[in-house]
């Protein structure tokens, strides 16, 4: 559990550097990243359901409230998918696996941004932007 005076503080200074439109579409983010998580445990890739963003900000402000939100690369990957969408740029959802052993692990990422892992990775899966996501 996060503590709650240091998340209220890293929200102030969200809002300090981003204005209440930086602060809301961390508060999206952050809410965002914990429906997804529900939706995937619940009826996976199928189930997922965002709403939309809020306008504004940058993509830097969303993956900086994903990695201190805590959310693992799958819920993180579709988080972005649906803020990349908002603004009609269609990015595919990528999942690739290690061969099978002592060392397997499965990983998530947006097709084009660099990944150091993908290269060890087989890809199993990419799930293109629903259309409804689409302005």
């Amino acid at each position: 559990m996060t503590d709650p005076v240091r998340a209220l503080r890293a929200l102030a200074r969200v809002t300090r550097r981003h204005g209440p439109l930086g602060l809301a579409l961390t508060v999206w983010t952050l809410l965002a990243c914990r429906r997804v998580r529900r939706q995937l445990a619940r009826g996976g890739l199928d189930a997922v359901r965002l709403p939309a963003p809020p306008p504004g900000g940058t993509d830097i402000l969303v993956r900086g409230a994903l990695r201190r939100g805590g959310g693992n690369c799958l819920e993180s990957a579709l988080v972005l998918q649906r803020w990349f969408a908002r603004r009609r740029v269609a990015r595919t959802v990528v999942i690739g696996v290690s061969a099978p052993g002592d060392g397997f692990h499965a990983h998530a990422w947006l097709d084009g941004d660099p990944d150091p892992h993908r290269h060890e990775l087989a890809e199993i899966l990419r799930r293109p932007v629903p259309s409804s996501w689409l302005p």
